[in-house]
């Protein structure tokens, strides 16, 4: 125990009681890349050898078996039903149009969404990161007035922006060169690993902002 010049105890901060969450936690830890890696894995195996239909069945399957196992984990339903709505998406409209590749068109428009939406919040100057801190601290804090948190948080959405226009570049180009192999191999290389560089970069943002406009304790 620390003590004063006076021989009286001094009480500091709590101790944390165990490891503290990683950014990697915070994403949902390995297991949830390993939930979004396997059903791309599975569609992109089963249609390069079996016919479509057959393809759309197993992937049903895997989904399911997936969506089950988190369940008797006792993963939150709304995670759950949320990886399984959006597999059930993708092989909903590739059933409508016949088309593997389809499989990955949300995700590639979803991509082209985000760039906007991430390029337009910094073009308004209220980049998205910093209006979410904001609001996550009281939404009182005069944020946009310091150019050095604002600058932060343009760096954190060009970042995210950088992100989404590398994957929509990339797997459009795929896409319509009707490369359904080679769009899994992306969805894969360029999923995770550029999520968590441009979750870095946010936090940083975060912590800038925190530090310059939060009162210390």
């Amino acid at each position: 125990m620390n003590r004063t010049d006076h021989g009286h105890a001094r009480t500091g901060p709590p101790a944390p009681d165990g490891p503290q969450p990683t950014l990697l936690d915070h994403l949902g830890g390995p297991r949830a890349f390993v939930y979004s890696t396997v059903p791309v894995l599975v569609f992109v195996a089963a249609n390069s050898f079996l016919a479509l239909s057959t393809t759309i069945v197993v992937s049903v399957a895997v989904a399911l078996a997936i969506a089950g196992f988190r369940g008797l984990r006792g993963e939150p339903f709304s995670r759950v039903a949320g990886g399984l709505l959006g597999l059930a998406l993708a092989i909903g409209i590739v059933a409508l149009t016949g088309s593997a590749r389809d499989f990955f068109v949300i995700g590639i428009w979803g991509y082209l969404v985000v760039l906007v939406v991430t390029l337009g919040s910094i073009l308004v100057r209220r980049p998205l990161s910093g209006v979410v801190w904001n609001l996550v601290h009281g939404g009182t804090h005069g944020w946009r007035a310091d150019r050095r948190v604002l600058r932060a948080h343009d760096v954190a959405m060009l970042a995210a922006a950088a992100v989404s226009g590398a994957r929509f570049g990339v797997q459009q180009w795929l896409y319509v060169s009707d490369e359904t192999g080679w769009l899994g191999v992306a969805r894969i290389v360029m999923g995770w690993p550029l999520t968590l560089v441009a979750a870095l970069v946010v936090v940083w943002a975060w912590r800038r902002s925190s530090r310059l406009l939060l009162p210390s304790t």
